[in-house]
């Protein structure tokens, strides 16, 4: 291992609260370096110095780690596990005619909630996702928001979702891929502020992935109590696969670390209490 190296990942956890050692290292160091040569950087201090007093760099460093954005299916094993474990564990606590409510934080163009969509009509049935399930995408960017609402993707977009599924849950119009406007009708898009804006609430299961990323760690712990305070003591937190939880709260706990899937602690301290008063508008 290059031990300069090793250190610029150290400080980026212990700065930002992410962890990139479970990426190849090969892979990482490439994408790192090609970082470094737009910023015209020789060496991994240079650029870990650079970081230390430029620390919005953090966010086109993140950028350039992780490639693409967002898109259907994004790390498939988190979605195998959400299917083999999570999902069914949800629908089992739930009586045949109970809501299930979903939250998709920092939802961008909508992907990320699609799929969702796409593995709750799996499980439950067209007729039961329609009647039961309620899904909250929420994004502080209008923009992104509009696409989304659209639920229409190129040839290019839908490539990470399986054929069969892709032509059950979508309709080709003018070479797009248009998500089905039944299922739709069951997702609710609105802008929302992580940080300033009171959470959804009895969350079943909330996916908030690389989006915390973009914070600071005083801001991650704000956005995790809203997180806690909206979601059911029975439910499931998926987070993004370099997130980690602040080392101070308690928010939360892993159910598999590696997928990056926690469980809510139902029980907070006093400090937790007094900001769920505070946080006592609700989303209906």
């Amino acid at each position: 291992m290059n031990p300069t190296f090793e250190a610029l990942l150290d400080h980026l956890r212990q700065s930002h609260g992410f962890d990139f050692t479970g990426y190849k290292r090969s892979s990482l160091m490439r994408r790192v370096e090609y970082r470094m040569q737009t910023l015209q950087m020789a060496t991994y201090s240079d650029y870990g110095n650079y970081l230390k007093a430029s620390p919005e760099e953090f966010t086109p460093l993140f950028n350039t780690i992780e490639v693409n954005v967002t898109n259907f299916f994004r790390d498939a094993e988190v979605w195998d596990y959400a299917i083999a474990q999570v999902i069914p564990q949800i629908i089992a606590a739930k009586s045949s005619d109970e809501q299930i409510r979903i939250w998709s934080a920092g939802c961008a163009s909508g992907e990320e909630t699609y799929t969702l969509a796409v593995l709750l009509a799996e499980a439950l049935g067209v007729k039961q996702f329609c009647s039961r399930v309620k899904i909250y995408a929420t994004d502080i960017d209008k923009e992104a928001l509009n696409q989304a609402r659209q639920a229409s993707y190129s040839n290019s977009e839908v490539v990470g979702i399986p054929a069969t599924l892709l032509e059950q849950y979508f309709e080709q119009a003018d070479h797009r891929y248009v998500f089905d406007k039944n299922l739709r009708s069951s997702i609710v898009f609105c802008h929302h502020d992580l940080i300033k804006d009171a959470p959804m609430s009895k969350i079943d299961l909330l996916v908030c992935r690389n989006v915390l990323i973009y914070l600071n760690i005083d801001a991650q712990t704000r956005a995790l109590a809203r997180f806690h305070f909206g979601l059911k003591n029975s439910g499931f937190l998926f987070l993004g696969k370099a997130e980690m939880l602040p080392t101070h709260t308690n928010f939360f706990t892993p159910l598999n670390l590696r997928q990056r899937v926690f469980t809510k602690v139902p029980k907070g301290n006093l400090n937790q209490r007094l900001l769920h008063r505070a946080l006592d508008q609700r989303w209906l």
